[in-house]
């Protein structure tokens, strides 16, 4: 019995071991991958060109030489005659693309400006709080330095004590207050 449970496995068709240790190997899948940044930049290119006037002038000398060709030409060499459908077709077809190609343009640039907008907004909210914490700093300073001595302050005060002191001396009748003026000899004061 061993033998013949060995001999069905090796019939059996074995599901292939998956290994955890590598990456899966890429399914394949209807639609091609691309690069939507790559896309987006040709789209803005593409938009770009058709906004200027290079375009609107190339357009122009391709549409007259198309009419033109097809007017002038020998009836045999003529590719759209008269109504010209192949040429409203192919203006068709490059208004088509030239839509959605302007459109994928200006929604990345919406959102370019919308990026930049929100940076503007943050930028602007730190230097409000920048103003405000300086504003803040200078009234602390202002508070500060109203209870610091100024120059004038200063002056004022040692004015008053001058004054105070020539009262002293004008309505005191002995010894001046001032050291010159006592009487020499007399240093008891002093020790």
């Amino acid at each position: 019995m061993p033998t013949e449970e060995r001999e069905r496995e090796r019939e059996t068709p074995r599901r292939p071991r998956i290994r955890l240790d590598q990456p899966r190997a890429p399914k394949r899948k209807l639609i091609p991958d691309y690069d939507p940044e790559a896309f987006g930049r040709l789209s803005e290119r593409i938009a770009r060109f058709l906004g200027t006037g290079r375009f609107i002038v190339w357009m122009t000398v391709l549409i007259i030489v198309w009419v033109v060709w097809n007017i002038v030409a020998p009836p045999d060499l003529r590719f759209d005659e008269y109504p010209f459908i192949f040429l409203t077709l192919m203006l068709s077809l490059q208004a088509s693309y030239a839509a959605p190609l302007i459109l994928l343009a200006q929604n990345r640039q919406d959102d370019r400006d919308r990026v930049n907008l929100e940076q503007d907004r943050k930028q602007n909210e730190r230097s409000i709080a920048d103003t405000e914490y300086l504003s803040r700093e200078m009234a602390a300073l202002r508070i500060g330095l109203g209870e610091v001595a100024t120059r004038d302050w200063i002056r004022s005060e040692l004015q008053d004590l001058v004054k105070e002191l020539e009262e002293q001396r004008q309505a005191a009748p002995g010894p001046g207050v001032f050291p010159a003026e006592r009487e020499r000899g007399r240093d008891v004061d002093d020790r």
